[in-house]
């Protein structure tokens, strides 16, 4: 794991790439078994339900528009970013939301290594200038953090000299057709560099776990 120099000896910087994890265990075709279900309420149609139709059946919904139905599910992910990729997340009206709170979380304690974790800005090199001018500066926000602190600051009022690259927990609770709203927003091409890096990847993964429903969601990998 990459760290920063350190100041005053027993405080250590961390830099650390973002991540993600799905929390909620999943079952794809059991997902989609229980969307056909309950979607073939609307045109009481349940006597049609029979192995292999729950995938056909939920194409039919998504590409009528239909998708009321798949709210009926939802997951959570835990993202591990820096905070201004968590104030593009929670810009997100029908979800849920936990984040690791710097009001409470005071970051000159052992709990935390004794300092403040920052995320890595993949669009860097580690030897280019804008790197090191990057480091240099979160090193002096990290020192300015813990003393303060020092001085008797709570961390509610130190917090105000950290930046965006503060590393952030946040769990995420949205509905199957949240997840795709948020991820043709969030994998877009248009989106910033840090919320792709990590969107894109869990998009391909939540492919892999549900069929059928975000397959229509496509972007390529470049950032």
């Amino acid at each position: 794991m990459p760290k920063g120099r350190g100041f005053h000896g027993e405080h250590l910087m961390r830099i650390i790439e973002p991540s993600f994890a799905i929390i909620t265990p999943i079952n794809g075709e059991e997902i989609l078994k229980a969307i056909e279900r309950i979607g073939r309420v609307c045109y009481k149609s349940e006597d049609k339900i029979q192995d292999g139709t729950a995938h056909k059946f939920v194409r039919m919904l998504i590409n009528r528009g239909h998708e009321a139905m798949i709210e009926h599910y939802t997951f959570s992910v835990q993202f591990i970013c820096d905070r201004g990729v968590s104030h593009e997340i929670v810009r997100h009206r029908i979800a849920s939301f936990a984040q690791e709170s710097t009001r409470y979380c005071n970051y000159s304690n052992e709990k935390f290594s004794n300092g403040v974790t920052f995320i890595k800005p993949f669009f860097w090199d580690n030897e280019s200038k804008q790197y090191q001018e990057w480091l240099s500066a979160m090193e002096y926000a990290e020192r300015q953090y813990i003393e303060l602190v020092r001085l008797g600051a709570s961390p509610q009022e130190a917090r105000s000299v950290l930046p965006n690259s503060t590393k952030t927990e946040i769990v995420v609770t949205m509905n199957l057709r949240e997840w795709r709203h948020f991820f043709k927003l969030r994998a877009d091409y248009a989106a910033h560099p840090q919320m792709k890096e990590i969107v894109r990847p869990l998009l391909n993964e939540c492919k892999k776990l549900i069929p059928v429903v975000f397959d229509d969601i496509s972007f390529c990998m470049d950032f």
